[in-house]
């Protein structure tokens, strides 16, 4: 049986955040080194996020496939939890930190690049990679978005996982700041306390925000879409 071709695609992304996480894990930087390693960057964090719910995109399209016309109820009640999954995945994490951190990290780039990526990672970080991370991120997740439906979770309770993620993503940033006396971001050590409240604040009701921005997307994509496909039946029923 053939794949369709939202299927191959979402093989290739899943490939490529593979290509991009093996060759960031390569590099030998002395900030992976320091505590906390690789995992103190929202950006790692992201591309893991986006890796594995591209991996579970994958895997729920193989389920689907072997499922498909077998009648076996078990089979098919685990496809649904795929479903549910890969549907809460994108809705609370995929979306909402894959758009914040390309959306911020270009915004403090373009201001002064060297309070978020000092010109010295250049010497580590080619700019493919440099892309991969902090750009692809956002067509990838987009095409995922218009190729396949995703059911919300109800209002509440995906803005208090968000909110959740945002909040403990906060306190091991201070946490490690506590540990090391370092900042993990360069700008955080121009900011005083009160600034900094402000700045983590604005962040977190930022992630929300996003979050919200792919409810009302996925919405209005998927709501464009079945509009017309009822034009398209229209001239069949008269």
């Amino acid at each position: 049986m053939a794949l369709i071709p939202c299927q191959v695609l979402r093989v290739a992304i899943l490939l490529s955040y593979c290509s991009i996480l093996c060759n960031y894990k390569a590099i030998e930087m002395p900030s992976h080194q320091t505590y906390g390693g690789s995992w103190k960057f929202l950006t790692f964090i992201d591309l893991v996020i986006q890796a594995v719910f591209f991996g579970i995109c994958v895997l729920t399209d193989l389920s689907s496939l072997l499922t498909r016309g077998s009648g076996n109820q078990e089979q098919e009640r685990q496809l649904k939890k795929l479903i549910s999954l890969r549907d809460w995945m994108l809705a609370v994490l995929a979306f909402p930190v894959g758009i914040f951190v390309v959306a911020v990290f270009w915004i403090i780039y373009a201001y002064d690049r060297e309070m978020i990526y000092p010109k010295l990672l250049d010497n580590f970080i080619p700019g493919w990679l440099n892309h991969g991370m902090h750009t692809t991120v956002l067509p990838f997740i987009l095409i995922e978005m218009r190729t396949s439906h995703h059911a919300y979770p109800s209002r509440s309770s995906g803005l208090a996982a968000i909110c959740t993620f945002s909040v403990g993503y906060i306190l091991w940033v201070c946490w490690v700041h506590h540990v090391t006396g370092m900042w993990v971001y360069p700008f955080l050590e121009h900011f005083g306390p009160g600034a900094r409240i402000i700045f983590f604040g604005s962040t977190t009701i930022l992630m929300n925000f996003l979050y919200l921005l792919g409810e009302v997307l996925n919405s209005y994509i998927w709501d464009t879409q079945r509009s017309m496909e009822e034009e398209k039946e229209k001239p069949k029923l008269e």
